[in-house]
């Protein structure tokens, strides 16, 4: 039994062992781990055994090869060093050669210091001529509180402090120029480890000049364009422009990158009329503009009449211009009559060229107690040797070529011998009208 012992026990010591942990370990250094730190991996092997042929692991992936079992710098930790190590080698314990794997070691680099944040005291917007101070703040952890951190500071690529212990910079004196984007960088003083701060805008405020108001034209009538000017020739963006009319405020305008700002606007009323300024403001100052006096004239564009006044200036043209219409009209269509002998006439020609002579027969005529009075002239042919009175009791020799009727004046008493059976024509309104017979 004891010989079978003996031979169980020599058969374990000629068999290696692969696999088995207890053989080999990985020692990493220091612990725990922080960024900065000088990261060492070391395989180390148990009961004085021999180990050669050692390859570190992390991740289960290869990381390095060394031959005869030299400890593994992996530099100054980071945070992305961290993950699962391990290590392998050949193991020659005695007269035994076997092949050995270290358990798994999980390294966590720590972070050193949180990135910075860089702010300003009293406010990252102050007026121009303000102090203004940058304050770039993180901290170190506090199992490596003794180490030192540098600081430096920078705006838009340009660097204002380069490596300082002193975590703040002073601006004593903030002018416009230094408005733009700041940011800081802590850093160990190796530089193994070295963070950057989100960008910080500082704004420095310009206050406003006075405004100078411009108005093109000054003197205009109703209807014409107005543009007014306003400009503040200095002053930090954005500035906001009021325009006034006697103290109130008419219009507004922003400006985002400065300059001037133009009103164009019709005059409609003599209301627009007055005196005028513009004020500019932006986020430090407010200032107000020297007034300037706009004058209208002659109204081109006349409100609603509200009452019946407006008909007394036009009643009387309306009604001069009613009775010059009528005078021309009555003219026009009723001719001038005159005594004394028929005006001359073009007639028409006789056939054959015969003369014709003329005579005028008046008659007189009173129906429902109206009178009227007309006249007829007539024609008669040269060879008819009878009276012009006979000749017009024959209508087939004679032609009338001219009526007038007329009424009576008061007073008037028809001529002797005048028609009283003869018929005239009147009009529908009971009057008399003038008939031209050709």
């Amino acid at each position: 039994m004891p010989g079978l012992m003996l031979l169980w026990m020599a058969a374990l010591l000629s068999v290696p062992c692969v696999g088995k942990t207890a053989w080999l370990s990985l020692r990493v250094q220091p612990y725990p781990v922080f960024e900065g730190d000088l990261l060492i991996l070391q395989c180390r092997e148990r009961k004085n055994a021999a180990l050669s042929q050692v390859t570190f692991y992390r991740n289960r992936k290869f990381l390095h090869f060394s031959k005869d079992n030299q400890p593994l710098s992996m530099g100054a930790a980071m945070r992305n060093s961290s993950g699962r190590y391990s290590c392998s080698g050949q193991l020659t314990y005695k007269q035994s050669v076997g092949k050995h794997t270290s358990e798994t070691v999980t390294v966590q680099v720590q972070e050193l210091f949180p990135p910075p944040v860089l702010r300003a005291y009293p406010s990252h917007e102050v007026p121009e001529g303000s102090p203004v101070t940058l304050r770039c703040q993180t901290k170190l952890h506090s199992l490596r509180s003794a180490w030192r951190l540098f600081f430096s500071f920078h705006k838009e690529g340009h660097t204002l402090q380069d490596r300082g212990l002193h975590p703040e910079l002073c601006i004593p004196a903030a002018q416009e120029g230094d408005s733009g984007l700041y940011w800081c960088e802590a850093a160990l003083e190796h530089g193994w480890v070295q963070k950057r701060s989100p960008p910080l805008e500082v704004r420095v405020w310009a206050p406003v000049s006075r405004p100078r108001l411009s108005l093109r034209p000054t003197s205009l009538v109703v209807g014409e364009l107005v543009e007014m000017l306003c400009e503040a020739e200095q002053g930090s963006p954005p500035i906001l422009y009021s325009l006034r009319l006697n103290g109130d405020i008419l219009r507004n305008h922003m400006a985002p990158h400065g300059g001037a700002a133009s009103f164009l606007f019709p005059v409609v009323s003599q209301q627009d009329a007055g005196n005028y300024s513009c004020e500019a403001e932006n986020a430090v100052s407010k200032e107000t503009s020297k007034p300037g006096t706009l004058s209208v004239h002659g109204l081109r564009v006349l409100s609603a009449p509200n009452s019946s006044n407006w008909l007394v200036p036009w009643l009387p043209a309306s009604l001069l211009g009613v009775m010059v219409i009528a005078t021309a009209l009555l003219v026009y269509f009723r001719p001038w009559r005159k005594t004394g002998p028929l005006p001359a006439r073009n007639l028409p020609p006789a056939p054959d060229g015969e003369q014709h002579a003329l005579y005028a027969n008046v008659h007189y005529q009173k129906e429902n107690d109206e009178a009227c009075i007309y006249s007829v002239i007539h024609t008669i042919p040269e060879e008819s040797e009878a009276s012009p009175a006979q000749s017009a009791l024959q209508e087939k020799d004679t032609s009338v070529i001219y009526a007038e009727v007329r009424r009576p004046k008061l007073g008037e008493v028809p001529a002797k011998g005048l028609n009283g059976k003869s018929r005239t024509h009147q009009d529908p309104t009971g009057g008399c009208e003038e008939v031209l017979c050709s």
